[in-house]
């Protein structure tokens, strides 16, 4: 049952009869027999059906629900048990938010040091794939906004709070200002994450609060491009106070406050909402909490 539970959820993810036993490691007629005999257990049709994947059935979608909960709980069991036999070992995997990639290396340095028998892969995705892989089991843990946009039924720890400055090169408009606001912002040639970044969505919102709206010239959604850009003399931008002062600008950048409002956002850890959670799910936030404490006594 729990193999076929997990063939399920990869099709429910794949919506498509070939990638999902690909990704599974059986042939395609594998999955379908497997898949037929679910139904047949349960007595209900889970997949709708033609020359090709077609969605799930309502029933399929209320299975889906058990299936992820009863698999994350065999899952939980199994790594509980070799934690118990050999110790915390195996692989964490870690979704992050772009703006946040500056401070994971806080975590994964003091995680690794306690956990030396766990390897850690980090990628960086948009606030809407860090849930998504989660309740995927993609992933392990995400880092993401907490507020602004449901996050859905997950366990968080709050590790920061995310307020924004205005980043430019100096020489340019407002460069040698103290602070500016939001609706000054507006005017200036701009670069910006991508609108598929929950950031850029909180920055537009702020902009629009402000009677302005943001026209970047430039877009991307990888902060290193921004940087690159914002050097050049002929950009600025918009980005989180704790990750320009992370990057260390020399003097040629400048970074100012942003009022009017002083906005912030909370950004933490997510994780699915499952007690117990794995051994190493569980060593993770417990490794957040004692972050964001760290970051309360600065």
């Amino acid at each position: 049952m729990i193999d076929k539970l997990e063939f399920f959820i990869v099709l429910a993810r794949e919506r498509h009869f070939g990638r999902a036993a690909e990704e599974c490691g059986v042939t395609q007629p594998t999955l379908s027999a497997s898949l037929k005999q679910l139904e047949e257990q349960l007595g209900v049709t889970l997949v709708q059906r033609g020359s090709r994947y077609q969605g799930l059935t309502p029933e399929g979608q209320r299975v889906l629900e058990w299936a992820r909960r009863i698999v994350g709980d065999a899952r939980t069991m199994r790594e509980e048990m070799k934690a118990a036999r050999k110790g915390l070992s195996g692989h964490a995997r870690i979704a992050v938010i772009p703006t946040a990639t500056y401070m994971v290396t806080d975590l994964t340095v003091a995680f690794t040091e306690k956990h030396p028998g766990v390897t850690l892969s980090v990628t960086s995705c948009t606030s809407y794939q860090v849930l998504s892989r989660l309740e995927n089991f993609e992933i392990d843990v995400g880092i993401s906004y907490l507020e602004n946009e449901p996050t859905g039924r997950v366990a968080t720890v709050p590790l920061y709070a995310e307020r924004y400055q205005l980043i430019t090169s100096a020489g340019q408009a407002f460069a040698d200002r103290d602070k500016v606001t939001w609706a000054e912002v507006a005017a200036l040639p701009l670069c910006l994450l991508t609108p598929d970044m929950q950031n850029r969505r909180i920055i537009n919102q702020h902009l629009t609060e402000a009677g302005a709206t943001a026209k970047p010239t430039l877009e991307s959604n990888s902060m290193i491009v921004l940087f690159s850009h914002i050097r050049t003399g002929k950009w600025a931008s918009i980005m989180p106070v704790n990750l320009a002062e992370t990057l260390g600008f020399g003097d040629d950048i400048k970074s100012i406050p942003i009022v009017e409002p002083d906005a912030s956002h909370i950004v933490g850890m997510i994780a699915a909402p499952r007690e117990p959670h794995t051994p190493i799910v569980s060593a993770l936030l417990h490794e957040a909490r004692a972050f964001a404490r760290k970051l309360s006594q600065r």
